[in-house]
């Protein structure tokens, strides 16, 4: 399996940014790549939510695998995506 370099919250950021910028989604741009690297921190609120509502994995997810390892998981993902304070 492969492993992401780019952090889970980041890469939900990302795809959320795309969906509305991008005119292969629900946006009107045609070459998006640029505004989505722009906008992306725009959606981390939004990315969070996701994450933390997938803390909880279904029956199905649950049955798949190890509920306790995937919300592990997770919250390592949320815990990349708190800010930094200096």
């Amino acid at each position: 399996m492969d492993v992401s370099l780019t952090p889970a919250v980041e890469r939900v950021a990302r795809v959320l940014a795309g969906q509305r910028i991008s005119a292969n989604a629900d946006g009107d741009a045609e070459s998006a790549s640029r505004a989505i690297d722009g906008a992306w921190r725009d959606y981390l609120p939004d990315a969070i939510a996701v994450l933390k509502t997938l803390r909880e994995p279904d029956a199905a997810m649950a049955k798949a695998g190890d509920p306790q390892v995937w919300e592990a998981m997770i919250l390592a993902g949320l815990e990349q995506g708190k800010p930094v304070v200096m």
